[in-house]
């Protein structure tokens, strides 16, 4: 066996902020070797001194990533790794798999509150059978793991309960870059992440066309539920098209960069989504380090408590235009906006910082793999040849 940490994910980018910057850089400068394997191009490259290479994907869809299952397990095993470390169902499935190969230990990374996602494709009659069949099958799973990391609170009663679970929350890291000034001016609103109906992208066009003329909204990130004809369509309609910057995905340092010359940001989800409820995103913390004050829904639990407790934001009705473009007048006040920010930043930074987190990831694998992290001297070793050596196991 070959002390790898594998990081394997179905459906995520190589480069995914939680698995790569966060998670496997803390594991990476804790002394394992980190690698994964995630959907793209197989040449192999190094992230934060993680080993990155691609895995075509099977097919499209659900029916794809089911039947593609077995061939992920077969390519993660090939690499004999010592944990394998899955990140959505279908690469959970496919770890445990792999683990019968190659005796691997395996970590499920738990994201979404996944007995909730039939519920869009089920009558409202079925979504409770629906939900207690796929909460089976998340406790099947955990029960067959060595251990369940949770990224954010309300997920362990699916996975086994409190004591077979470890939160380690998407919480802030500090990216290195100048936190937003914030001055006299028009407002330049942003939305950072996955963009669609769901996530308030018509409630946003609804509240810009509340707020003077000058406000722009600047976007940055995909449309990933087939609505961005409708949503510019509802721009042009509403007479707003020309206000707003659509940057299309970004890496996310270039992303960030963007977001830092923004005044606020707006995390929109709107109600009716279990996920949304429990939602703890990526994007609330980059936001907060950045110096931005933020809008958020006040039925989504942790992130509504996370603003509360940080005096960061305001929480609101996110499904009303109205509420939300009042929230916006309100914050067209820079000091407002300064101090909000200052205190969202040093709460990022603190007590929701990845700091802590990360020691709790790093604990638990020093608990599954005693004898596998390096001492310093070696740790300068792991990013040169973290990449040499993965792409070596792939090509056997």
């Amino acid at each position: 066996m070959s002390g790898l940490v594998l990081m394997l994910s179905a459906a995520h980018p190589p480069e995914d902020v939680r698995i790569v910057a966060k998670e496997g850089a803390a594991l990476a400068a804790a002394g394992f070797y980190v690698g994964h394997l995630a959907p793209g191009e197989p040449a192999c490259s190094t992230l934060h001194g993680v080993a990155l290479h691609g895995h075509a994907r099977r097919g499209r869809g659900w029916r794809g990533r089911l039947f593609g299952i077995p061939a992920l397990a077969r390519e993660a095993a090939a690499l004999r790794p010592a944990v394998i470390h899955a990140h959505e169902p279908d690469s959970w499935l496919a770890a445990l798999l792999a683990a019968r190969r190659c005796g691997a230990r395996v970590v499920l990374d738990v994201h979404e509150h996944y007995p909730s996602r039939l519920d869009p494709r089920l009558p409202r009659a079925l979504r409770p059978l629906g939900r207690a069949a796929l909460a089976a099958l998340c406790r099947l799973l955990a029960a067959r793991a060595d251990a369940v990391v949770l990224a954010k609170d309300g997920l362990a009663q699916d996975f086994g309960g409190a004591a077979h679970c470890t939160e380690v929350r998407n919480y802030g890291a500090d990216p290195g870059i100048a936190p937003r000034t914030h001055g006299a001016g028009p407002l330049r609103l942003l939305h950072l992440g996955a963009l669609g109906e769901s996530r308030g992208a018509f409630t946003m066009l609804d509240a810009l066309a509340l707020l003077p003329p000058e406000t722009r909204l600047v976007l940055v990130g995909r449309f990933t539920d087939g609505s961005e004809g409708a949503f510019e369509d509802c721009a042009r309609s509403l007479g707003v098209a020309g206000r707003i910057e659509k940057h299309g995905w970004l890496p996310h340092r270039q992303a960030l960069e963007c977001a830092a010359g923004c005044d606020v940001a707006l995390v929109l989800f709107q109600p009716g989504v279990e996920n949304h409820r429990l939602a703890l995103p990526h994007k609330l913390f980059d936001a907060m380090v950045l110096g931005l004050p933020v809008i958020v829904p006040e039925f989504a639990e942790q992130v509504a408590r996370v603003v509360a407790e940080a005096g960061c934001g305001l929480a609101l009705d996110t499904a009303d235009p109205s509420r939300v473009a009042a929230g916006l007048q309100l914050l067209s006040d820079p000091a407002l906006r300064a101090t909000m920010g200052a205190r969202g930043r040093a709460a990022a930074l603190t007590c929701f910082g990845w700091e802590g987190e990360a020691a709790r990831l790093v604990a638990l694998y020093r608990r599954l793999l005693p004898a596998a992290s390096m001492s310093a001297q070696q740790q300068g070793a792991v990013a040169d040849g973290s990449e040499r050596l993965l792409g070596v196991a792939l090509r056997r």
